[in-house]
């Protein structure tokens, strides 16, 4: 038991409790119910500090406070408390997470941009994976040159969860794929993964870099040299899409003609 006890506070601190905090909390747990001077001497902290740390556990739920000075008195809700707490602080971080990636595009408007990179490189597989996490912040719908086997091969088991957290961003794209078994396999999911595909033929227009073209950026990833590149540039996009809506009308009259 007294092992146990001294292992508490450390496992409360890696849970985001402060190092007072799980002192008090695990003395008060043992003493069951007590007052400041009482809490405070268990703990080997000073009465002022004690006041302090047992308002913060308050704040988190982990301790109720009856009666009023002098004879007030502190006790440790039932353990399961902690976990009730952690599940609080999860889904107000949710919300905050939810409503940065909302506010992004006002921060972006605002955000300098002769002193940051026009162009910036990454490398790897997980340089790779960075790539395809910045398409994830666009407003538009993506226009695409993919290709289903490198994408397969590149990042084994990233693209399936990939495709379901775009889709539930409500980001669409559409994309030209050589028509390839693994594209007509990834194409039937397409409806679900938001995703239009022309397909073009793959004995000539077969490709492996894929790039994407959204907002104003142009990302390439090249699986075979494991390098991933983010252009940002409104003039460059703006060509590319227009380049793109004229390959996407050709690759609309092929994809018609393989699939008669």
């Amino acid at each position: 038991m007294h092992d146990l006890i001294k292992e508490l506070p450390l496992t409360l601190q890696s849970l985001g409790f402060s190092e007072k905090e799980a002192t008090v909390y695990v003395a008060l747990l043992e003493l069951g119910r007590g007052t400041v001077t009482e809490i405070a001497r268990r703990a080997g902290i000073n009465r002022t500090t004690g006041y302090d740390i047992l308002d913060s556990l308050a704040g988190k739920g982990v301790v109720n406070i009856s009666g009023k000075e002098p004879k007030q008195e502190y006790a440790a809700e039932p353990p399961e408390a902690v976990v009730q707490y952690l599940k609080k602080e999860l889904g107000v971080a949710k919300e905050r997470i939810e409503k940065a990636e909302d506010f992004l595009p006002r921060l972006r408007s605002v955000h300098a941009t002769q002193n940051r990179p026009r162009i910036k490189f990454y490398e790897g597989t997980e340089g790779l994976k960075q790539v395809y996490e910045d398409t994830l912040t666009s407003s538009e719908p993506i226009r695409a040159y993919a290709n289903a086997d490198e994408v397969q091969k590149g990042i084994p088991n990233y693209f399936p969860e990939y495709y379901k957290r775009r889709a539930r961003k409500g980001i669409s794209i559409r994309a030209i794929f050589p028509q390839t078994t693994a594209g007509i396999a990834r194409s039937a999911f397409d409806f679900e993964e938001k995703r239009e595909v022309a397909f073009v033929p793959a004995d000539k227009y077969y490709f492996s870099p894929e790039i994407n073209i959204y907002d104003n950026k142009v990302m390439i990833a090249s699986w075979r040299e494991k390098l991933g590149v983010i252009m940002e540039s409104a003039e460059i996009a703006d060509a590319m899409k227009k380049i793109y809506e004229l390959a996407w009308a050709e690759a609309k009259r092929l994809d018609k003609n393989l699939r008669t």
